[in-house]
């Protein structure tokens, strides 16, 4: 191996943490509350679900849990679609479920994120159906409307990220509405100062319910250009499924204003003290923006892209590159970092063979560990769960069922959450669920793996205790100490400590180099996959975290 070293600026030391920025290093657990429990056997997740199951997630040493959307919705995009943003759908309880969840979480020592969907609403959402009325109502500008063309056709070349034009004509106004998903989710324009307020005064509703912080889904498409500029075309080769994927996404999303609504967002949270936001931002330009919406300390805490979650190959350069990216700079925010979540296929599938899958799962948990930023967890990662198959018949997922087969969609990542092997559906319900469960994972169900030392379960609650004991890896600045493919090294330097770790992303037993291979005044805290090693070699999978002795 040749050892590549960075040449990046080495950054100034990271300041000490306020006492109020505990979301600073934090490790946050992701529940889908569709397929996390459910308590009242009707085949979906629920809040009270989410409650009876706490205990599991705050043995795994998190900070903190972040619930995705469990608002009144018709569900056509499964909860992102919000009619309500004030208020519980019944398929998930009440508010005063989600106020015993939170009352039960604060007690087991959880923070609660919630998701918050401000680029869209339902269609049958009040305020929605008001603008739609006529071009003159109190709220007729609430929303992205625009005349046809003199020909009739769309104002913009604009695609939905779900297929077809981000415009749907409405006979009512006589006039197309904007939406980049689907068209049950038309955008609200976030340049008017009134829906801005509305928003705003919806986040203060949870905050003054208790929640500590939100997650702003797909902020970086919360403002479009007011002239409906025309996107240019793609033109670097690549494969395309979508006529989304045609265009270069400059005019429908990423407007210059969205920080400073996110300003007002950030005074917002302040205000409460204590409480964290982090922007999803997805797209060709999420590195930029991802830095511009968390740029000083009058935006948001932190953010995070899809680097990760839709990369095929798990490699020592994609590492490099994410490092690069956030090198700790002055006025620079601060990373998130996420292997898998609801919109993506697990990252165990993606990036090993079946046969590796456990291995490098246990690998994977401790590489997210020791990075810099904030981690997030996707319920199942803990357990190892693979993709699910869903068959075709089965799939729920607009997208998937458009794209179908050249992209299988998310609904793979948001089938039940196996608690018991041994029982129908997984412990999950006693009804059939509203996915299927993949035959593979009652095996790995989190009680056929709670009482086994080998078992994935413990080796994720050992990395999660790794990471909460030493400060260095919480908060500390990372140093690199080379990189290959499937080789990588890094120091983690922090609160009076240095940390060495060390990875081998790949199959194959990798040689150390000499630099790493001498372990002379290093002492080993915690090592997966490395069982039998021989000297100055790291097993397939293996890593280990040391420090100075």
């Amino acid at each position: 191996m040749t050892a590549t070293l960075s040449t990046r600026p080495v950054a100034a030391p990271e300041p000490e943490v306020a006492a109020d920025a505990w979301w600073r290093g934090a490790v946050i657990y992701q529940i889908y509350p569709r397929s996390f429990a459910d308590s009242n056997n009707d085949g979906v997740g629920d809040l009270k679900g989410i409650t009876d199951r706490l205990d599991h997630v705050a043995s795994l040493g998190v900070d903190g849990i972040w619930i995705s959307p469990f608002f009144t919705s018709p569900m056509r995009d499964f909860g992102y679609d919000v009619a309500d943003y004030c208020d519980v759908d019944p398929v998930f309880g009440t508010l005063e479920d989600f106020d015993a969840l939170v009352v039960r979480a604060h007690a087991l020592g959880l923070k609660v994120i919630i998701d918050q969907v401000f680029c869209h609403t339902s269609d049958q959402h009040a305020w929605f159906r008001e603008s739609r009325q006529s071009r003159d109502n109190s709220k007729a500008d609430w929303y992205v409307w625009a005349h046809a063309k003199p020909d009739g056709s769309p104002p913009s070349n604009w695609q939905s990220v779900f297929g077809g034009p981000a415009w749907t004509w409405d006979a009512r106004r006589g006039q197309y509405y904007m939406h980049n998903f689907l068209p049950e989710q038309p955008q609200l324009n976030l340049h008017h100062p009134a829906v801005q307020d509305a928003t705003l005064e919806a986040a203060r509703f949870w905050l003054d319910r208790g929640v500590d912080g939100f997650r702003l889904d797909a902020i970086n498409f919360a403002m479009h250009d007011p002239a409906l500029t025309d996107n240019p075309p793609v033109t670097t080769p690549g494969k395309r499924t979508r006529p989304f994927d045609f265009q270069r996404h400059i005019y429908n999303q990423g407007h210059a204003d969205i920080p400073v609504y996110l300003n007002r967002m950030r005074a917002l949270t302040d205000s409460y003290g204590g409480r964290f936001t982090v922007a999803e931002v997805g797209g060709e330009d999420a590195e930029r923006e991802m830095k511009l919406f968390t740029e000083g300390d009058d935006r948001l805490n932190s953010a995070y892209g899809f680097l990760y979650l839709y990369a095929d190959k798990l490699t020592g350069n994609l590492l490099h590159q994410a490092e690069t990216m956030w090198p700790g700079m002055d006025r620079e925010g601060w990373p998130s970092w996420t292997f898998s979540n609801h919109d993506a296929p697990r990252a165990v599938s993606r990036w090993a063979a079946e046969g590796d899958r456990k291995a490098f799962a246990e690998m994977a948990m401790l590489l997210l560990m020791c990075m810099r930023g904030n981690a997030f967890v996707y319920q199942g990662e803990e357990l190892g769960l693979p993709q699910a198959h869903v068959p075709f018949e089965r799939l729920v997922d607009p997208e998937a069922i458009v794209n179908w087969p050249q992209t299988l969609g998310r609904d793979g990542a948001r089938t039940p959450m196996p608690w018991r092997a041994e029982t129908p559906w997984a412990g999950f319900s006693s009804v059939e669920p509203w996915l299927p469960v993949d035959p593979r994972h009652p095996a790995l169900a989190a009680e056929a793996q709670e009482h086994d030392p080998a078992s994935t379960l413990n080796a994720t609650r050992r990395a999660i205790a790794l990471r909460r004991a030493h400060p260095a890896l919480r908060t500390g600045r990372l140093i690199p100490r080379g990189v290959d493919a499937s080789l990588v090294a890094f120091e983690r330097e922090g609160g009076g400590e240095r940390l060495l770790c060390t990875f081998n992303l790949g199959p194959d037993a990798q040689a150390l180099p000499a630099a790493l291979a001498n372990e002379a005044g290093w002492r080993r805290l915690l090592a997966v996959n490395m069982d039998g090693a021989a000297a100055g070699t790291l097993p397939p999978y293996g890593a280990y975290v040391a420090t100075r002795a």
